[in-house]
């Protein structure tokens, strides 16, 4: 039975994260349900006074353009409490502060997280908390399943919330109802029709000024063993009976207990590389190496590539590549599902044999229906065209997604504990082969494509 949220505690409320995306979430979730009762606590290592805490709430909650009733109560009632939440005595009187069933949201470093929930163990809280960790969830398969082990000492799984906000985005909703509610997919949505699938992630920016995370992690921890590995999870799942938490995490996870690297080959089946100067539409990027906050000996990567396989009847033998990247010349968000070509074209008909390809875009979320036509000339040519089509407009936040998830006692959006651990496991050949120097550390100009002798992808 699941029990609604009546306080949201967030730890590191001083932090980017809250800022940027879990208030902007709040505000657009309130917005929605005028009804909602919610009160907000932040709680921070910096001396903020309530007021300066309601000024960074309102100012996030504009962003969004947030208002109605539930927006403005919560905006009069807000406090923020400076708080060492790592310190037993401080813990228990932060906890004390909050009525009814709380949540707590840890937007805090892995490492000060993982404390936290040690020291929660050795103080009373109300037996309803649910609690929500950001990734990475551990650094690897013994650190993951020992954080899930310490949780369990806590409360049960299912008010434990490993947050991945890619599952709040629409698009995930978008690719189920794209394959269970069109015949014309799922009958062809196996390896005897399926050549391969890409799974995409390219962005523009570079480091940004997040070099305290991001040189500890990489492209390939921050973005392909969470976010990209659960929307490959979703593409790639047999049909659940419904979408309630226990069939949708079920899917998931036996399409990752399944998943390992593509002829187990972590040299052939990986890549990574970083960026050097270059320029980005008229924007000049310094070497990754020479941004503040970066060791250049970590060898941290700006771009990775994996590539996978499936171990099911259903996808035996198909890649999916994975790809991750920073600093590059196109903004791709994208899943490219190619198909096999057709066997052969009858004679008399001309042009190129190229396989169907369908794509799904992620924000703005659409699609597109790559096919070869006779075409309005010669009648016995082919052409290319795209079928084109919308998901609408992609306004919602993933992290609104998210928190209703966390209030609402549903945890269908997050991450499982096995899935969690999975995610390591899959990718542990390719971190212990780079940590060994086994696969190079390529170089791309800022504002590239990626490394010439990369290719294409998709």
């Amino acid at each position: 039975m699941t029990q609604r949220v009546d306080t949201l505690l967030i730890f590191g409320a001083s932090g980017d994260l809250t800022a940027r995306l879990l208030l902007p979430g709040l505000g657009q979730l309130l917005t929605a349900q005028p009804e909602r009762t919610l009160e907000l606590i932040g709680v921070g290592g910096l001396d903020w006074t309530d007021e300066q805490w309601r000024a960074l709430v309102t100012k996030s909650f504009g962003e969004c353009q947030a208002s109605g009733p539930a927006v403005d109560a919560l905006l009069t009632s807000t406090r923020y409490v400076n708080a060492d939440v790592t310190d037993p005595a401080e813990l228990e009187k932060v906890l004390g502060l909050a009525s009814g069933t709380p949540a707590i949201y840890f937007a805090l470093p892995p490492a000060v997280a993982a404390e936290v929930v040690v020291t929660l163990q050795s103080v009373p809280f109300p037996a309803g908390i649910t609690l929500a960790l950001e990734k990475p969830f551990g650094m690897d398969v013994p650190s993951a399943e020992k954080l899930n082990a310490e949780l369990a000492k806590l409360v049960p799984e299912n008010q434990i919330h490993r947050v991945d906000h890619f599952l709040g985005r629409s698009t995930v909703f978008n690719i189920l109802g794209l394959r269970f509610a069109n015949r014309i997919f799922e009958p062809v949505w196996n390896a005897s029709h399926i050549a391969s699938i890409d799974v995409i992630y390219d962005e523009e920016l570079g480091l940004e000024g997040r070099a305290g995370y991001y040189d500890k992690a990489g492209a390939l921890v921050d973005m392909i063993q969470s976010h990209l590995l659960q929307v490959m999870a979703v593409l790639a799942m047999e049909p659940p009976s419904t979408l309630g938490q226990a069939d949708l995490r079920d899917a998931k996870e036996i399409v990752l207990r399944a998943t390992h690297l593509y002829d187990d080959d972590p040299k052939a089946s990986s890549k990574r590389a970083r960026y050097t100067a270059g320029t980005i539409d008229g924007r000049e990027l310094p070497s990754y190496a020479d941004e503040q906050g970066v060791d250049p000996a970590r060898e941290t990567e700006t771009l990775a590539e994996v590539v996978l396989e499936i171990n099911t009847w259903r996808w035996k033998g198909v890649p999916f590549l994975l790809r991750s990247g920073k600093a590059l010349g196109q903004r791709r968000r994208e899943i490219v599902v190619t198909f096999k070509p057709s066997p052969q074209l009858p004679v008399g008909l001309t042009g190129a044999n190229t396989p169907t390809v369908l794509r799904i875009f992620l924000a703005p979320d659409a699609m597109s229906l790559e096919l070869d036509i006779n075409g309005p000339g010669d009648p016995y040519e082919l052409e290319r065209v795209s079928l084109d089509a919308t998901f609408g407009d992609g306004q919602l936040l993933a992290y609104r997604e998210v928190l209703a998830g966390i209030l609402d006692g549903d945890p269908t959006l997050s991450v499982r504990g096995d899935s969690a651990v999975e995610g390591w496991r899959i990718l542990a050949p390719v971190i212990a082969a780079w940590q060994a120097d086994e696969v190079p550390l390529e170089e791309y100009p800022a504002g590239s494509e990626g490394p010439d002798a990369w290719g294409a992808v998709g």
